[in-house]
């Protein structure tokens, strides 16, 4: 893995940089990797738990994030006893956490002059009007 926090995939001869949030991962290689059957993959899916990427034809792809979201929903419920319902609200949490602490740093860019612009929260549709200067 190198500083980006990118790890490289040997893939017919050549190699490419590729994120952590790329989804490489069939079913039962991402169950392997997080020491699980591919049957809990698919009920941690339905409860939203963990929910990858499907392609065209709706197989499930696992990105190395998802396969460490696996891991942690294993911890969570084997080592500290956690039921499923309390650690997917633990789950909403954390990634509410880390929206929140993107948005700070992004104000404090602003507030400490490194950036002009404060981010544009998005939104589903917006009203846009117009009114000219008379």
């Amino acid at each position: 893995m190198d500083a980006k926090g990118r790890f490289i995939v040997a893939m017919s001869g050549s190699a490419r940089l590729v994120s952590d949030d790329e989804p490489l991962y069939v079913i039962s290689v991402a169950a392997e990797m997080a020491g699980m059957h591919p049957q809990t993959l698919r009920q941690y899916d339905r409860l939203g738990l963990v929910s990858p990427r499907r392609t065209v034809g709706g197989g499930r792809r696992y990105s190395l994030r998802e396969v460490e979201m696996l891991r942690e929903v294993q911890r969570l419920s084997q080592e500290d006893g956690v039921n499923l319902v309390g650690i997917k609200r633990i789950m909403e949490l954390e990634a509410e956490v880390h929206a929140l602490r993107t948005e700070l740093a992004a104000m404090q860019d602003v507030m400490q002059g490194r950036d002009q612009y404060l981010p544009v929260p998005a939104f589903e549709s917006a009203l846009a009007v117009y009114r000219p200067d008379n």
